[in-house]
């Protein structure tokens, strides 16, 4: 399956909006997941699709995804919102400069804070465990970003997007498992940085 670069969104993305301001729609979009640690955090190279929760003519941005898709040769669901499942009431998003619709149509782009999406990760933790799972390593550079130190800031963080309730029990091992990797791999790194300055 052909993966999706940084550039190959962002000219999905303007096509998108070219074929908005065409139809005169003002179509806004979420995005989350591999597509936004690639395009705001430069963490991700590329990402098999974009997850993204659209508001605007379901019609329009279907048949307009659909059509971008064969174009470029892309999955016809390279823009699809099965994440939908795991976004929080309590979203934290900003809104991308790029991309900016007229009154008269066009996108408007939200993408999530590096805390919010470092929740959403973990909410989204396969059932498995961290074994294995690509998650993981996002999970891990987003704890660097977000500057989270411990696993009580961490699980704290998450519930501050989602109900303690809502949030199972793999989620609070994985979490702690996780952060423990973080703190050994930055122990790791302020001894070699010692080192070197000795």
């Amino acid at each position: 399956m052909a993966l999706l670069k940084k550039d190959d969104i962002l000219r999905g993305f303007w096509r998108l909006d070219a074929k908005a301001k065409e139809a005169g729609h003002i179509v806004e979009i979420s995005i989350y997941g591999g597509a936004a640690l690639a395009l705001v955090f430069d963490l991700r190279h590329a990402t098999r699709d974009v997850d993204a929760v659209m508001r605007g003519p379901s019609d329009f941005l279907q048949n307009a995804a659909a059509q971008i898709a064969r174009e470029e040769g892309w999955p016809k669901d390279w823009l699809n919102d099965g994440v939908k499942g795991f976004t929080s009431d309590r979203e934290e998003m900003q809104l991308m400069s790029q991309f900016n619709p007229s009154a008269s149509g066009g996108l408007r782009i939200f993408t999530p804070s590096p805390q919010y999406l470092f929740a959403m990760k973990c909410m989204a933790m396969p059932p498995e465990g961290i074994e294995g799972s690509h998650d993981i390593s996002d999970i891990e550079a987003l704890a660097d970003v977000a500057r989270i130190q411990n696993a009580q800031e961490a699980l704290a963080l998450v519930e501050a997007f989602y109900p303690a309730a809502r949030v199972p029990p793999k989620v609070q091992f994985g979490v702690e498992e996780i952060m423990n990797r973080v703190q050994q791999r930055r122990a790791g790194q302020e001894a070699c940085e010692k080192g070197e300055k000795g």
